[in-house]
């Protein structure tokens, strides 16, 4: 009989092992495949985007567009500052980043996994490797895990098996009757096969609106283009935000962009004025007065049906209003999408209403806990993922531990 066993050995799950030890538990750490922390492994590039620099609690939720209300609760017992304290405790610092992300000095992820593996050691976690669970029993007094060859028990149980792409993925917990919202990608990049900006991959701007049109959903960031479509932190966020809408369309539909964001439609009308009367001959080509790449400015000239060599002064009405809606609301029109490199994020899983954020056990299943990506909780990039996996996993493993600690102290005390 175990004690607590943690099922799924990435971010969340470790955390969650390590702090049951801490609370005085003998853990026990499940991993399904061969790898454990495999996605901390690729995370930021193989940097690990650690967490961020939001220390105040508000300007840190408003980044989970799912969850958002329940890690209000969550937060309270292990904020970012214990993050960055927890890590540096350990010899590994880390740096805040001009966008505010928050990296190992070492910009290495090795330097995370390395200090979460010395700590389970350290704390007396075992692990196994190879060890996925096909079923959850709960017994009377415990927990039953059916694996492949092999039947365990555990007083507590805490589930951080990560994001699901689908919702079979979770069809292990069935028998729980527990409340599941069908997962569905999150954090990805824009595809628009038949779109014409494909012309210019690499071309970026610093800071761009995209919008999804006939929606509230919009977005302010740096975009890049690519072969595929657009990318770049204004795309992702916005796919963050309106994963469920994108999802029931199929992933069709139109995004308007906003090439500089801070421009208003009257301002680039002004813009065209003040070229036209400072210099009416210059070519439109050569014009510096709107900050843009030249491919891109050129891209949206042509666009416009404006030939590249007209002067400022031959620029009609309808081709100054045309080059306006481009450059304030260009239509790129979105199908399909792709996975952000190799950064998988699922908005879905465990209904938040089957979990009490203050202890992060199921509300209908005693000494059953959850951590990390497998609830329904989800953030933008940025570190906020990670940052959601340590608090989440830090009050799931304390909780179990100080459970299995009540259980082991006599009656009468």
């Amino acid at each position: 009989m175990h004690e607590v066993i943690v099922i799924g050995a990435g971010a969340a799950g470790y955390f969650a092992a390590i702090h049951a030890a801490a609370a005085g538990a003998e853990v026990l750490l499940l991993e399904k495949t061969r790898k454990t922390l495999a996605k901390v492994k690729i995370s930021g590039g193989g940097r690990c985007n650690v967490t961020h620099a939001a220390f105040q609690s508000g300007q840190l939720l408003k980044n989970y567009p799912r969850g958002e209300r329940f890690l209000k609760k969550v937060i309270t017992r292990f904020q970012v500052q214990d993050t960055v304290d927890w890590f540096t405790a350990r010899g590994v610092a880390l740096k805040v980043e001009a966008d505010g992300r928050m990296f190992p000095t070492s910009d290495s992820s090795q330097s995370i996994i390395d200090c979460l593996r010395a700590e389970a050691d350290r704390c007396g976690v075992q692990l196994l490797t190879e060890g996925q669970v096909f079923q959850l029993v709960p017994k009377e007094a415990f927990w039953e895990l059916q694996l492949q060859d092999k039947v365990l028990q555990a007083r507590c149980v805490i589930v951080c098996t990560g994001g699901a792409s689908k919702r079979s993925q979770l069809d292990w917990l069935a028998n729980l009757n527990l409340d599941i919202v069908t997962p569905v990608p999150s954090l990805f990049t824009f595809n628009g096969p038949e779109e014409p900006l494909r012309q210019l991959p690499g071309v970026s701007v610093p800071q761009a609106s995209v919008r999804l049109e006939g929606t509230k959903w919009s977005y302010v960031g740096p975009l890049l283009i690519t072969h595929w479509g657009v990318s770049g932190p204004a795309v992702l966020k916005l796919s963050a935000f309106a994963a469920r809408h994108l999802a029931d369309t199929q992933y069709e539909g139109v995004a308007q962009i906003r090439w500089v964001s801070t421009c208003t439609e009257e301002q680039l009308q002004e813009l065209w004025r003040s070229q036209v009367a400072q210099h009416p001959k210059m070519q439109v080509k050569n014009s510096t007065a709107f900050p843009l790449p030249q491919r891109l400015w050129q891209f949206l000239l042509e666009q416009a049906e404006i030939p590249l060599q007209t002067p400022w002064q031959e620029l009609n009405k309808k081709q100054k209003n045309k080059l306006t809606a481009l450059c304030f609301a260009y239509p790129f029109r979105l199908s399909g999408k792709t996975t952000f490199k190799e950064e998988f994020v699922t908005a879905g899983g465990i209904a938040l209403a089957e979990v009490n954020p203050a202890t992060m056990e199921a509300r209908k299943h005693a000494r059953l806990y959850f951590a990390g990506e497998v609830l329904d909780i989800d953030g933008i990039t940025g570190g906020f993922n990670f940052q959601a996996a340590w608090s989440t996993g830090f009050v799931a493993g304390t909780q179990a531990g100080q459970a299995v600690a009540a259980l082991k102290r006599p009656i009468n005390e």
